[in-house]
Parts: structure tokens; sequence; C-alpha cells
């Protein structure tokens, strides 16, 4: 026999419970229940900025958010007219979390513990009487008479209106598109660069500021502080690129060549940087004198590779010497050779098209009652908190209208 509830929210991580919440608030008639398909939900939020939930970021202005979304950046534009990061922080404090900002504009709970995020979520889902169904992992969905019928390994439910907060689930994705949806196929997002080359080998861990790097052959670049991993390259530079370029690098089979600018100045005023240097300096040794505040040990790798030894001073370089140095210092290339995931999380570019749904309640366009919210849509962020933002404002969203 089925479980019959008014809403029935499907996933139960950040934007199902949000989602859940939220609607619980403001309909208190209605019979909500969320089917998570593991024995424990929010995993993803426990995993989520290293075990201390990177809620969102500190970006105020909806036109400058939205700009952090490769994928989403035009749709998203409204509905953070109605819910973004102030009302994020807002909605916590109200119930006791209480968030800090980073240097980097990241936000944290105080508490720095991801639990802290998971606790607010139950006790909220509890309070408002949101029934939570662990170990119910989705078997199938169709439209019936008055709403929808879904089968779970477990049990059969029935519910007027349907929500989607699945995230990247590709079984989900299947079973929307068997009831006429479109899915924009999934390529990973948010992911480092592996590179083999003995410019960056045996120093992880040294971070370069403030760098320009660009794909070769393509449109796309970025600025900003470079991580040196052991396999390769990490950091906002990367990143970025990884976001942005997704589809296109994905496309290339990630075997592709980078350029980077270690020290954002053109070559040739490097050089006459480096002539300057070499007068300076003269009697000290090239490794041991760091310039444009690079850190020391990526520093002697770009001198040693630009054929500088150990033992020479400045006043032993010779010009051709001189010149390589500056090249390697802003147009240094390395060639790309795969990618790894970004730390525990993964983020893909994809999902159901946004051309379907009505961005002013996050509901289909082709099927009534039916309702998204998270990265089950075709919406992904760069790294630092945007994810989870999408989540909160297309969950709230979904609360204010799904009963109008």
């Amino acid at each position: 026999m089925s479980k019959h509830k008014d809403i029935i929210i499907i996933g139960g991580g950040a934007a199902g419970f949000f989602a859940g919440i939220n609607i619980a608030e403001k309909f208190p008639q209605l019979s909500i229940a969320i089917l998570e398909r593991g024995k424990e939900g929010l995993q993803k939020v426990k995993i989520s900025g290293g075990g201390r939930c990177n809620i969102t970021h500190a970006e105020f202005v909806p036109s400058e958010l939205v700009k952090n979304y490769p994928r989403g950046e035009k749709e998203l534009l409204g509905p953070f007219h109605s819910f973004m990061t102030g009302d994020t922080i807002s909605w916590f404090q109200e119930r006791g979390v209480e968030l800090k900002i980073e240097e980097d504009g990241r936000m944290f709970p105080v508490s720095n513990s991801s639990q802290t995020i998971i606790d607010c979520f139950i006790k909220e889902s509890n309070k408002h009487g949101v029934e939570v169904c662990y170990n119910q992992s989705v078997k199938s969905f169709e439209l019936v008479e008055d709403g929808f019928l879904i089968h779970t390994i477990k049990d059969q439910f029935t519910c007027n209106k349907l929500v989607i907060a699945t995230g990247s689930n590709p079984k989900i994705w299947n079973l929307l598109e068997g009831i006429g949806h479109s899915i924009v196929k999934p390529v990973p997002s948010l992911f480092t660069f592996d590179i083999n080359d003995e410019r960056i080998k045996n120093i992880p861990g040294v971070v370069a500021k403030n760098v320009d790097v660009k794909v070769l052959g393509t449109n796309l670049n970025s600025h900003g502080p470079l991580l040196i991993t052991h396999v390769g390259m990490s950091a906002p530079a990367i990143l970025k690129l990884s976001a942005f370029g997704a589809i296109e690098l994905a496309e290339l089979n990630y075997n592709f060549k980078i350029k980077v600018n270690f020290i954002q100045k053109d070559t040739d005023t490097c050089i006459e940087d480096l002539k300057k240097a070499k007068i300076l300096f003269a009697k000290k040794l090239v490794v041991n004198t760091t310039q444009f505040e690079l850190p020391k040990r990526l520093w002697k790798k770009l001198v040693v590779a630009s054929g500088i030894s150990d033992e020479m001073k400045w006043a032993e370089i010779n010009k051709s010497q001189l010149v390589s140095l500056a090249q390697q210092l802003t147009q240094a290339v390395f060639h790309v050779t795969g990618k790894s995931t970004f730390k525990e999380e993964f983020v893909t570019a994809g999902g159901l098209d946004l051309r379907e749904i009505n961005f002013k309640s996050f509901e289909s366009k082709l099927i009534p009652n039916l309702y998204f919210a998270g990265e089950v849509i075709n919406v992904d962020a760069v790294t630092g908190g945007f994810n989870f933002q999408n989540a909160w404002t297309g969950a709230y969203i979904v609360a204010q209208s799904i009963n109008e």
C-alpha cells in the first residue's frame, strides 16, 4: 500500500533538507517527507570545505555573485535578488548558527565544523515535522492522477508535489528523461591538473600568489593563486579554468598545454627588472636571490630551468640566460596530461536543461508540480561556497512557491 504525503523531496542532502524545512515553516499544514537513499543524509555537507562546510561566499551583489557560475550565470540573476548571501547568513543566524568570513571570502560556521550545519538541519526538520526516510533509494517515479507515484527499494509513495534535490545523480537524470525532460550530458568540473614537469617536481605545497594561466589554443584564461601539488597544479587559478572550461577540456580529453605567467608582467618588463637585479646583486648567487616575491623553491626551479646553474652569480649570467629566465617567469608552458578530483568533493557540469525550468519558482515548465533544487539542474560554480548558495537559493524559492 502506498504511503501518501502532500510533498515528497527526493534527496537528503543540503538542498533537500533546506527545502523541506522552509516548506514546513511556511506551510505547516502540509505533510512532507524526504527520501534519502543512504542510511544517513547530508554526507556531502559533512565533507565539504574539508569538514568545515563552506556555507556561502561573502559576495553581496547579485550581478557579481552570478559571475562565479560557468553554467547558470544568466538564470540565477533573478533568483539571487530573491534569496542570496545575506539571506543565507540571516537564516542560519536565526537558528543559532553563527558564520564567519575568511580572508578569501569563504564563509564557514564559527565552530569550524560541518556537524554544526548537520545538527541544525536535523533539529529543524524534527521541530517542523519533516519526516526523513533513510535507505529509500528511488527506483522509479511516474505521473499519476493528482500527482506522482514513487517506488523505492523498500516502499511505495504518492504525493501531490515532488521536489528533486538529488545533486549530480545519473540514475535520477535517467528517470527525468523517462518522463520527458532533457539532460545535458555531465562532465567533471572543479578538478586539478596533472602535470609531470621537472620545474614543479618535489616542491608540493608551494603557492604562487598571483599568476595568469591560459589554456593554449582556446580562449580560456584565469588568474589568482596557484598551488603546486604532488601531481601537478591546483588552487583558484586552476580550479576556475577547470570549471569554466569543463566542456572544452573534456573534449580535449584532458590533454592540453597551459601557459603560466608567474609574475603578471610582460616579458620585456621582466627583462628590464632582471637587468637591474643583475647590477644590484652582481656578487650574489642567482638561485639565492629571489625576485618578484616568488616562493624560494619555485624561483630556484625556474632559474635552473633557464640554464643558470646553482653556482652562478648575477654578474656571470649572459643575455641569453637572462631572456630565458624572463620567459620562464612570464610564459612558462606546461603539458597537462590528466585531471584529479578536487579534494573529496566531486562537482559536475551538466544536468537538467535550464531551458526547461521556470526560475521564478524552480518548477518544471513541462510537468506541473515538479520542482528542482541544487545540482540536479545544469548549474555549477567555482570553489568557494557558491554551489551551496545555489542550493539554498533554489530550495528557498521552491519553498516559497510550492503551495501557490
